[in-house]
């Protein structure tokens, strides 16, 4: 049997496995994930769900769209090349039920090709696997977690047009405070958060559980650890969608937005990694709960290629906001033990469980792209091993402990250019088409006439 055939037959395989399990399905919603981490797609019906296993199109500018959903011409993909589309196929394991109604509608993820067949390298799934193989194809298997933070907030705006924390369900009080680990608040919004986990559990999605954060309205998801680092991503992308949805639900909003309120913590993505060997030894540790030489120089190149990295962890010029003292968010490249404020973190826990914290991204981040820049640093510290400098044992957001990020957008974007290292690891024509998107981004934010400005200058200027 020809490969192809076998691949088809093992789709066909999963389409009626599904329609066993949920026989009132009509529709399937096709993803593909632009570069924001945003899935964009269809909805067909169940009877053209078999032919997408040949291939569907969908034209590579997708990749191009930025936050405004228009497509970012200096990027490349559209006009200029006559918007040609290029094909789409399923991604195995991927068809679930969608949440927006898990009875008659699934969900199914798609994975561009390019012209030769090969993966299409802008696609951030693609960008991901390619460097996830490049480390298993020298006998390193990484396993990792995310950890997702949220709000949950009300629809409606507040007297002065923004977000406001939402009214607890069969109390009608303002949910303005919160205390982290509170039960309370948990028991407040059992409503929702026990839908999310009901619907993570029909969907496959290894979700551990909520927690009540610091600030009103906040909470945060553990995805538990996974060995197919694509897989990993695709799940956070999903619960993410997955918890937008229920929130509507239940007459609310959820955003993951980096910062949607001045006053209170932004939301983060932190990733939890360890690498293991071929018989499954963790090789972060040296048997003894030490660090192994291959933790420092993991460690090390993490490190060395954030502050390139921050224009993928904090991907638009609200993630930026995130970043003030006092509220948990690194911003220096440092590392510690058990210490919640530096970038890279050494939990609790020894031996088999030994492992890194990266804990810069924001929520709003592309899971596949910070993922991505995790690996890129462990790449990069095996193969040039810099220094590492001493773990930090205070505060890390303390001057002078570790090389400053570029904390606004259009340094990062800077960098994040500059730096020759990201091209050879992520892609010549991803990390291009990246920051032409970005860099339009963030020039038509500039030409915004903000509300701040009409009230100060006006009349003062």
């Amino acid at each position: 049997m020809l490969a192809d055939e076998r691949r088809t037959s093992a789709f066909q395989r999963e389409i009626a496995a599904y329609l066993e399990r949920h026989p009132r399905t009509q529709h399937v919603d096709i993803l593909l994930t632009d570069l924001n981490g945003s899935f964009r797609g269809k909805r067909i019906p169940l009877a053209g769900l078999s032919d997408i296993e040949s291939g569907c199109y969908f034209p590579a500018s997708v990749f191009a769209i930025n936050l405004y959903g228009n497509t970012v011409e200096e990027a490349g993909l559209g006009q200029e090349k006559g918007e040609p589309d290029h094909v789409c196929v399923p991604v195995a394991g991927t068809l679930v039920p969608s949440a927006a109604d898990p009875d008659a509608t699934a969900q199914l993820l798609l994975t561009m090709l390019d012209e030769d067949g090969t993966p299409f390298d802008v696609e951030p799934r693609n960008v991901l696997n390619r460097i996830w193989q490049a480390l298993r194809a020298r006998g390193l298997f990484p396993v990792a977690a995310v950890e997702l933070e949220f709000y949950l907030v009300d629809r409606a705006r507040d007297a002065s047009g923004l977000p406001q924390p939402p009214c607890a369900p069969g109390t009608g009080d303002r949910h303005t405070r919160c205390q982290v680990y509170s039960l309370d608040n948990l028991d407040l919004f059992a409503g929702v958060l026990n839908d999310i986990e009901r619907l993570a559990a029909v969907q496959g999605l290894p979700a551990a559980g909520a927690v009540a954060e610091s600030s009103p309205g906040q909470f945060e998801i553990n995805l538990q650890h996974g060995d197919n680092l694509p897989a990993v991503c695709d799940q956070a992308l999903q619960l993410k969608r997955l918890v937008r949805l229920v929130a509507e639900h239940h007459g609310m909003n959820a955003t993951f937005m980096a910062k949607p309120y001045e006053a209170f913590a932004g939301s983060g993505m932190h990733i939890h990694i360890s690498l293991r060997d071929g018989l499954g030894h963790n090789v972060l540790s040296d048997g003894r709960g030490r660090h192994s030489a291959l933790m420092c120089d993991a460690l090390a190149g993490m490190l060395d290629l954030m502050p390139a990295s921050m224009a993928l962890l904090a991907p638009n010029v609200n993630a930026f906001r995130r970043f003030q003292p006092g509220m948990y968010v690194p911003v220096q490249a440092n590392w510690g033990y058990n210490n919640r404020t530096v970038a890279l973190r050494i939990p609790c826990g020894g031996g088999d469980n030994h492992r890194v914290e990266y804990r810069a991204p924001g929520a709003d981040a592309n899971p596949y792209l910070v993922m991505a820049a995790v690996l890129a640093g462990v790449l990069h510290g095996l193969d040039n091993a810099p220094p590492l400098p001493e773990a930090v044992t205070g505060n890390g957001g303390d001057e002078g402990q570790g090389e400053s990020l570029p904390l606004r957008q259009c340094e990062a974007l800077r960098v994040f250019k500059d730096d020759r290292r990201l091209p050879r690891l992520l892609g010549e024509r991803f990390c291009q088409v990246y920051h032409a998107c970005k860099y339009a981004e963030l020039s038509h934010f500039e030409r915004l006439v903000t509300e701040t400005e009409i009230d100060c200058m006006l009349k003062n200027a």
